[in-house]
């Protein structure tokens, strides 16, 4: 059977945090490395979902239109998925033409088997926007639990998908003020006529397809309260025109067409998109994603794609995760908390131990944390003691004392040994054939940790004493199962295995060769390595702060070379001076305390560091419009030598573009000299690739 696997399309209006990594595109390219190496005809596709008010309204925040706002963050989503080697056969966009042909084709079959169904409704509008608000955009306390700040859509408390008319003390999400209910009228699919064979495909599929819990649960709990009619159109811009007389000016709600995506964009890559979406017969489809978008994929798509009366490749297996959090609370972009797709390549940490600690955590049954220290620990115990052990000590071992000559002539003890060792990668295959993910990683890592226990059970530096070709046959026996491990790796870490097997001086192997520990006699490996040095605990701590909220990034701040071109003394405040800056481009008050530190005289013409884009402030009655930089001690206050550098001239890791920064913001920037450089993290900041240097003072803060 074919495999068509899909993750579920990102929202093109944000960047992506490590939540939705592990719980869509990371899970679904786990499998689909896994299908390739087994050799099945496999076809991984994913997107940005790119319509819809989510869109409209980021548009509006940026002050760009919703094809720039879906331009932009589909680059930097790809940009993340490329950081993690996820292997995409495809990954489109909703807002291609493709979309726009296939929905309406979907929704002209629907409507002319007579499932669609016109109703007009009071539907919540802002007349401070003069906009019918989306439901996400309606928020509210839940009538089923009394969470206040519901959305319109779903509580996030108790998970209930709700109506927006039903939130008690609902408000605008865009400007806050009390929403009305306005007459409209809209196209709705009509579920309830066709629960009868969704709930009959959904017992079969469920089963053959061995569903995960969640998703079986969530299912049956809509089927079980009933369906009822669904509303399709809404009343926007950005979307997808509906092809009926009467609703022109509407567009198709999001939930509808999103996941035609997968058809879309599988279409605009292969012309062939037929054979995989409608091909029952030789097609399973493998469908990943958060347990938040469950019934979209178990209800409403299938739902739609069996109302055309037409043949489709439906759903065959769900692999639906629980949520990954961060510590001990949820990501938050506007808090900085939690670690987004752009803060992984900050961190330097090599993306294939990202995905390692994402993969061992991820959340199947239950909730979990990520958390900075235990993803340190992991990495260096479970991975790095283990894995990367056992490959460099036995390939060390190899070539150090048979100049890297292998064997397969096995005594008694070592086939033995080679025959359990083909069972439990018989076992972890199968773990893979099932989609159980970590149990696969489990069961890796417990095998290198008996590679470890044999290689020090037959002692080979004792063995060789007395018998070389008993020591040779041990490493050799160890060599084959490094290749072994390092291919049923590659799924999890595709980088390391393939540095493995550049050790081992072979190309990565078919997944049927895991099991065979033969065929490699007088095979000559390569030059050993480590695989990784260990993760630096301290460094956690340092990364737990930057990403909790107690850390503001250097890219928020502007900061140049300005020369001061007049000092005065504050009218109302004697410690003082009122300073006019220039920037080269522009010109700033800026407001500041070194009256009592340096003269005028030391001051007037002098280069000095501004942070510009401070939000103005009221000092005392004068406006400061920035702030000079100055490098301080317990007894001495220093300014830094700007003397090479050109007025205007950007510090390094700063952003030229960045917003309004609040003097509490700035504060969280860890900006200090060390050695007598300027320094952010620990790494120098720079000038023209120049080191910033103070006059005299080697180590302080900076203020």
């Amino acid at each position: 059977m074919r495999k068509l696997i899909t993750s579920a399309l990102p929202y093109v209006n944000n960047v992506p945090h490590l939540g939705n990594i592990i719980g869509c595109v990371l899970s679904a390219d786990v499998y689909a490395r896994f299908c390739r190496a087994r050799g099945y005809e496999t076809l991984y596709i994913c997107g940005t979902d790119e319509y819809g008010t989510a869109t409209e309204n980021k548009a509006r925040e940026e002050g760009l239109s919703p094809q720039e706002i879906c331009d932009k963050y589909h680059a930097i989503h790809a940009e993340i998925y490329r950081h993690f080697e996820i292997s995409f056969d495809a990954f489109g966009r909703t807002s291609h033409p493709e979309q726009t042909e296939i929905a309406q084709q979907i929704f002209k079959d629907v409507d002319a088997n007579g499932l669609i169904l016109e109703e007009t409704t009071q539907r919540t509008y802002c007349e401070h926007d003069a906009i019918f608000l989306a439901d996400r955009y309606v928020e509210g306390t839940c009538p089923n639990c009394g969470y206040e700040d519901a959305r319109g859509d779903q509580c996030d408390r108790c998970k209930e998908l709700l109506d927006p008319e039903k939130l008690i003390n609902p408000r605008c999400k865009i400007c806050g003020n009390v929403p009305v209910l306005k007459a409209t009228a809209h196209l709705n699919l009509d579920l309830a006529s066709l629960q009868p064979e969704l709930q009959a495909w959904f017992e079969q599929a469920s089963k053959q397809g061995q569903w995960t819990r969640n998703a079986v649960q969530t299912t049956q709990a809509w089927l079980d309260r009933g369906l009822a009619p669904r509303p399709i159109t809404r009343d926007l811009k950005w979307g997808i025109p509906v092809p009926k007389p009467g609703f022109e000016n509407k567009v198709f709600y999001v939930w509808f067409d999103a996941p035609i995506g997968y058809i879309s964009i599988t279409a605009r890559a292969f012309p062939n998109w037929r054979e995989w979406w409608q091909n029952p017969e030789s097609v399973q489809l493998y469908q990943f994603m958060a347990k938040d978008n469950i019934p979209f994929h178990t209800v409403m798509f299938p739902a739609s794609l069996l109302a055309t009366r037409h043949q489709w490749t439906l759903l065959h297996h769900i692999n639906s995760t629980e949520y990954l959090n961060y510590e001990d609370s949820k990501f938050s972009k506007s808090r900085n908390i939690g670690v987004f797709g752009t803060d992984v390549v900050k961190t330097g940490i090599h993306p294939d131990l990202w995905r390692f600690y994402l993969l061992f955590n991820r959340p199947e049954k239950n909730d979990t944390n990520f958390v900075w220290s235990e993803f340190f620990t992991k990495v260096n115990s479970d991975l790095l003691d283990n894995i990367g052990n056992l490959v460099h000590r036995t390939l060390v071992y190899l070539k150090k004392n048979f100049d890297g000559q292998m064997m397969d002539s096995w005594p008694e003890p070592h086939q033995k040994q080679a025959e359990a060792w083909r069972e439990q990668l018989g076992i972890i295959t199968q773990a893979f054939e099932n989609v159980s993910i970590r149990e696969a990683l489990r069961l890796i890592l417990l095998l290198g940790n008996e590679g470890n226990k044999f290689f020090q059970d037959m002692a080979p530096w004792e063995q060789i004493k007395a018998d070389p070709k008993l020591a040779q046959a041990t490493v050799s026996l160890l060599t084959y199962l490094v290749r072994a491990l390092a291919r049923v790796l590659e799924p999890f870490m595709p980088s390391t295995a393939h540095r493995i097997f550049s050790m081992l001086n072979l190309e990565i192997s078919d997944w049927d060769s895991v099991a065979t520990f033969s065929g490699l006699d007088g095979h000559q490996i390569g030059t050993p390595e480590i695989l990784y040095p260990k993760l630096d605990l301290a460094q956690a701590e340092k990364w737990r702060k930057r990403f909790g909220g107690e850390w503001v990034d250097l890219d928020r701040a502007c900061i140049r070379v300005g020369r001061i071109e007049s000092v005065q003394a504050h009218p109302h405040a004697d410690q003082l001076y009122v300073l006019q800056v220039d920037l080269g481009t522009a010109q700033k008050r800026v407001v500041a305390g070194l009256v009592h530190k340096f003269s005028p005289e030391q001051l007037l013409q002098r280069k000095v560091l501004v942070v510009c884009n401070l939000a103005p402030a009221d000092l005392r009655g004068v406006i400061s419009e920035g702030m000079v930089l100055v490098a301080e001690s317990r007894k001495s206050t220093d300014l830094f030598n700007l003397t090479d550098f050109a007025v205007g001239s950007l510090v390094s890791g700063c952003n030229p573009e960045a917003e309004t920064l609040a003097f509490a913001d700035f504060q969280q920037i860890q900006l200090k000299v060390s050695d007598g450089q300027l320094r952010h993290d620990d790494e120098p900041l720079l000038i023209d690739g120049l080191a910033i240097r103070t006059e005299s003072l080697p180590n302080g803060k900076v203020r």
